[in-house]
């Protein structure tokens, strides 16, 4: 599909993957499009909250969205205006590989891409810890949100060796009172500062005695380029946190 030249992204991670790999094509993304820096398109609005008229005004070939960033009332929208909207699940490591070669070969027209290569074999070169940790992994305060059932940062963190303990929720994002999270049994608070920016002085000190490991919520939650780093990023965080008393 290498006649496609014009690309509209709604999700941070996919407008990364696609600047990195043909910067050319990439007309508009969301404010919150953070990455590469210095990127110079159309700002579209949130991920939440897209303008779809601005997106269709930049007339791209391809939107691309995800089932968990974007509204369907707003996919709807850019399809009904004629827009052809490819739309990615993500919910585990593999399945961020597999969806990145499908967005990069629809919107880019490139089918062998060295950062996303490189991703796979630096994720195939970790070796897991065992045990696994036991951890609560929050993402909102006020209310306290933690990682549930499902999703791309679970999996991610299974990878590097913690089992966290809402992972069998009955939902994705689960709203768990803090008494709760500090009875759970867990051995360790991972901490990452997006969507919450929590940090040393902003998290912590809500679970007194357990070990917390502040870490970078881009190469978390991010499938993008980000991914080639995220093994020994992530896994240096875990590693710089404090072990729990009676743990190796």
């Amino acid at each position: 599909m290498g006649g496609v030249r014009r690309v509209v992204s709604l999700v941070p991670s996919l407008t990364e993957a696609v600047a990195v790999t043909a910067p050319d094509v990439l007309v508009g993304a969301t404010d919150w499009c953070s990455h590469p820096a210095g990127l110079e398109v159309v700002r579209v609005g949130g991920t939440k909250n897209p303008d779809t008229a601005r997106v269709a005004a930049l007339a791209p070939d391809v939107v691309v969205a995800n089932e968990e960033e974007n509204r369907p009332a707003d996919l709807a929208a850019l399809r009904a205006a004629g827009l052809r909207v490819l739309v990615t699940e993500i919910r585990t490591l593999p399945q961020a590989f597999t969806e990145l070669a499908r967005v990069l070969d629809a919107a880019c027209g490139v089918r062998r891409v060295a950062w996303l290569a490189q991703a796979e074999a630096a994720w195939r070169d970790v070796t897991v810890p065992h045990p696994p940790v036991r951890a609560v992994v929050p993402v909102w305060r006020r209310p306290w949100m933690v990682l549930g059932r499902d999703t791309f940062a679970g999996d991610v963190l299974a990878r590097l060796g913690v089992s966290h303990a809402y992972a069998g929720h009955a939902e994705r994002y689960p709203r768990v009172p803090l008494a709760e999270l500090n009875a759970v049994g867990a051995e360790l608070v991972v901490l990452p500062d997006e969507p919450y920016a929590f940090g040393a002085d902003d998290g912590p000190e809500s679970f007194p005695g357990l070990p917390a490991a502040l870490v970078s919520g881009r190469h978390l939650t991010w499938y993008g380029p980000s991914l080639t780093e995220a093994p020994a990023v992530l896994g240096a965080a875990l590693a710089a946190a404090p072990r729990s008393p009676g743990r190796a």
